[in-house]
């Protein structure tokens, strides 16, 4: 039986016992957690549980390098990150390794979480996300991932279905695949932002010819904090801004030297993406 490594990056979290009973409780097969405590100690305290394993810093280190500390003592067979604020449904660590190629980043369909009552809200999952067009906020230039409902209804009855990207609250994939394309980088991306950037379009431009791939067998409930909950795992307005600044500019304009494919290869293997002018190619090079 394969192993699942969960790394769970936690700061300030509000609902990271409840977090680290689910993954634990409703895992099927052999799974281990890694709570990766950053700068901090949970209130209330995480439970004794075999199969949990905790790290703790004092300094801190940024989600960046909790993920990268976690794969690091990770025993897996495969890798899953998620954030410390999130339900799963029962089995979800064998559905997801059943369809995982070597080569493939896995999200499983994603649902709004009820976090008091700890379930999933009334509303329509996520199961596929595109890019925003960049060019229609200059002054927040960036790839940033919407939800695209019209493509997820459209496919919601094929299960096993490529995605063009995904929010980074929960990935998974082989450690083989981890081994290619990790650890997370630190420089100019800060401690923080443009985790699935880096990894999907590593997966996805890289020679190894990987993709994204959406399993709606499997589901989570993702917290979206708001101003109920605020940012737990906070970051400084200087790192979004100077960590977005350089994952935009790397990527959108080709600078990995890793890579096989541009990002306009990328871009066009999809149907047109929302909001994006038919003439996107030439104003990119116009805002060069």
């Amino acid at each position: 039986m394969s192993k699942v490594s969960v790394i769970v990056p936690a700061r300030n979290e509000l609902f990271l016992v409840q977090t680290v009973n689910d993954l634990l409780d409703q895992a099927t097969g052999d799974v281990e957690v890694i709570a990766y405590l950053d700068g901090y100690w949970p209130d209330p305290p995480l439970p004794e549980r075999p199969n949990l394993h905790v790290i703790h810093r004092t300094e801190r280190r940024g989600l960046r390098g909790a993920v990268n500390a976690g794969a690091q003592v990770a025993t897996g067979d495969y890798l899953m990150k998620c954030d410390a604020h999130c339900a799963f449904c029962q089995g979800y660590d064998e559905i997801l390794a059943a369809d995982c190629a070597d080569n493939w980043i896995v999200i499983p369909r994603r649902y709004s979480l009820d976090a008091e009552a700890w379930e999933c809200k009334r509303k329509e999952p996520i199961d596929a996300m595109h890019y925003f067009y960049p060019y229609r906020h200059p002054d927040d230039l960036g790839l940033h991932g919407q939800p695209w409902y019209a493509r997820g209804r459209a496919r919601k009855d094929v299960l096993i279905d490529e995605d063009v990207t995904f929010q980074g609250s929960c990935w998974f994939m082989s450690r083989a695949h981890w081994e290619r394309i990790g650890p997370l980088e630190i420089q100019g991306y800060e401690t923080f932002m443009g985790e699935p950037q880096e990894i999907g379009f590593k997966t996805q431009l890289g020679p190894w010819e990987g993709k994204i791939v959406r399993n709606k067998k499997a589901w989570y409930a993702h917290l979206h904090k708001g101003k109920q909950y605020g940012r737990m795992y906070s970051m400084s307005r200087g790192t979004r801004v100077r960590g977005n600044a350089y994952s935009w500019d790397f990527w959108w304009y080709n600078r990995w030297e890793g890579r096989a494919h541009d990002i306009e290869w990328l871009i066009e293997r999809f149907p047109p993406m929302p909001k994006w002018p038919d003439n996107w190619r030439e104003l990119k090079r116009v805002n060069a």
